[in-house]
């Protein structure tokens, strides 16, 4: 019982760093009020969004610019996402937005039947990038996550065995997450 405790206080710990980073951080959390108002179903805005805003932390840099905005959704129902996207550019010019519906992203990915957008980030390649947040209907900042989230605060770049290690790698490159940020560390 207290192994469990120290995980929830740890998990605790580790979520409200996040949210305390969010708040603190003007833009990211006027483009969290944003895209929760717009009430798509089980939404969320994930991967580099808090990935980044973390690892930035860690090193002790100012806010490192966002190639794009993950917005993620999960519906069955038919949105329209050109309408969606038009709104959030009119509002945010400047932001590189993309929206995606995980309810059809298994059937890219060669997945089975996602569950809800949760689930979906479970197949991601990395561990640390599948975390997402929204704002409940009462504004306060909710963090989500398949996984444990403490790896983040350790340095790691993990590898999700649920894809093939050279995506993962592949990716880790391409980013440049290791130049970026330095004192990251991969994990296979």
């Amino acid at each position: 019982m207290l192994q469990a405790l120290c995980v929830t206080n740890r998990l605790e710990i580790d979520v409200n760093k996040i949210i305390e980073l969010i708040q603190k951080d003007q833009f990211r959390f006027e483009l969290l009020a944003y895209v929760s108002s717009l009430d798509l179903p089980d939404c969320y805005i994930a991967a580099g969004f808090v990935r980044n805003m973390v690892w930035d932390y860690l090193h002790g840099f100012s806010p490192t610019a966002l190639n794009d905005v993950d917005v993620i959704y999960f519906s069955n129902m038919t949105i329209n996402e050109s309408a969606v996207l038009k709104v959030l550019c009119l509002k945010f010019p400047t932001v590189n937005w993309q929206l995606k519906n995980q309810a059809f992203m298994h059937e890219r990915n060669s997945d089975p039947l996602y569950e809800n957008s949760i689930h979906a980030m479970s197949y991601w390649p990395e561990i640390e990038t599948a975390i997402g947040v929204k704002l409940s209907c009462d504004g306060k900042i909710i963090v989500v996550s398949p996984f444990d989230i403490d790896s983040i605060f350790n340095g790691f770049i993990t590898h999700n065995p649920k894809r093939e290690k050279s995506v993962f790698l592949s990716r880790a490159e391409e980013k440049k997450w290791l130049e970026l940020w330095p004192n990251l560390k991969i994990r296979l």
